[in-house]
């Protein structure tokens, strides 16, 4: 396969195929008027060609603010597909091209990009994830089971020597994973070399005295340059995971950090909801993930099971398995991540989290479900690694908690919540 598929689900006011065509031509060769220089040859090597259009409903009021009106407002899905000669196999560039000035016609009162269909040339292209969930566990000298992680919490406002003293605390626990929250960087009052020198000092004396190498996420997400730098000072403290917030970033920045790291990178999708949080207009995870992974990232946040934001559980899934699919459906390098759960996340959450991936190649961060827990939080973390082991021997956490243990006391703390998968 040559080509690079795209699906939308519009809204028009001019009829889905007037509104396809116009997309098409927006996004390939052609524009308001036809040019003299788009030859036929021209056309038949560079346009757009629509591949369908399903119609799905319709409505008397748009989606959207239109400056074209109608009498009604179809509905449907577009599937449009490019020549790879278009763009190459520029991530940036694909982008562009698939959600670019599309999302401003005035032809369209509502659309979303909602698949996209790579060939195994693009997956070749790139990279992908250097290390995944495999050299995940080789960075940690060996692990069984998911990764049991926490975020430095409250997210702004600690120093670094308090950063620092908190890791200490989770590290004693016996945390497998702590992250930084997207919103500590690099300000004046936590300065990211700092509190990495503080934070290691941690990492690496318990490492010393345990032979357990605890992952810290260090948040680098800055200018490009300044990530370089950042990256180049976990390598002389022994830091093994950056963590970069990839929406902010950018495809071009994750990929700069891609080649430049000896790290794990930490894939945070602060900001995702721009892009998910409504039917009529942004870009689908399915798409999103897949542009990610291809610039490099060996973990990607998927929210959580009975989470805290929007998205219902049946979203959560699709996204968490998404990241283990490979990234084209005709081969190539499959370029698999690692998915993170995430969001009020407690023991509740860990069985059904394995069930929807079928593997234990995750990382379940829990922040409440480890601090809140009744006798503190190495009996915190414990109870997750029970849960987590009972998830793996296909016994309700219920039937494998014994009277008084961290499993059952947590079950008493934190009530259950309604999953539905």
């Amino acid at each position: 396969m040559t080509r690079i598929y795209a699906t939308y689900d519009i809204e028009t006011p001019v009829g889905l195929d007037r509104a396809a065509s116009v997309l098409a031509g927006e996004q390939s060769t052609g524009t308001f008027v036809r040019l003299a220089a788009e030859t036929d040859e021209l056309r038949a090597r560079s346009a757009a060609v629509i591949e369908s259009i399903t119609a799905t409903g319709s409505a008397s009021k748009p989606a959207l603010p239109t400056r074209k009106t109608g009498a009604t407002y179809d509905r449907g899905l577009v599937t449009v597909s490019w020549p790879l000669g278009n763009f190459g196999t520029s991530l940036p560039t694909l982008l562009s091209t698939l959600a670019g000035n599309l999302f401003e016609l005035a032809e369209l009162s509502a659309i979303r990009l909602v698949r996209m269909d790579l060939p195994a040339d693009f997956a070749r292209a790139h990279p992908g994830p250097q290390f995944g969930a495999t050299g995940t566990r080789r960075f940690m000298g060996g692990h069984d089971g998911p990764l049991i992680g926490t975020i430095i919490k409250p997210s702004i406002g600690l120093t670094a020597q308090d950063t620092a003293d908190l890791v200490r605390s989770l590290v004693a626990a016996g945390i497998d994973f702590i992250k930084d929250d997207e919103l500590q960087a690099n300000g004046p009052d936590c300065p990211f070399d700092a509190r990495l020198e503080a934070v290691m000092r941690v990492i690496n004396d318990h490492a010393d005295k345990t032979g357990k190498t605890v992952l810290y996420a260090a948040n680098i997400t800055d200018e490009i340059d300044q990530m370089k730098r950042n990256l180049d000072k976990m390598q002389r403290l022994g830091a093994s995971c950056a963590m970069v917030c990839v929406s902010s970033a950018g495809q071009a920045g994750v990929r700069s950090v891609r080649d430049h790291s000896a790290a794990l990178i930490h894939g945070h999708r602060a900001g995702w909801g721009v892009y998910s949080r409504s039917p009529d207009v942004g870009i689908s995870f399915e798409v999103m993930q897949k542009l990610w992974r291809l610039a490099g990232v060996d973990h990607l946040h998927v929210n959580g099971l009975a989470n805290k934001f929007t998205e219902d559980d049946a979203t959560v899934a699709e996204a968490a398995r998404a990241v283990q699919t490979p990234v084209s459906d005709h081969g190539g390098p499959a370029h698999t991540s690692m998915p993170v759960y995430s969001s009020g996340q407690t023991i509740w959450q860990i069985d059904p989290a394995r069930r929807v991936l079928g593997n234990d190649d995750f990382i379940f961060c829990a922040g409440g479900g480890i601090m809140s827990h009744p006798s503190g939080p190495a009996a915190g973390v414990e109870s997750l690694r029970l849960a987590a082991e009972a998830a793996q021997q296909g016994i309700p956490i219920e039937a494998f908690a014994t009277k008084g243990d961290p499993l059952s006391q947590a079950m008493a703390q934190f009530p259950r919540p309604n999953i539905s998968l």
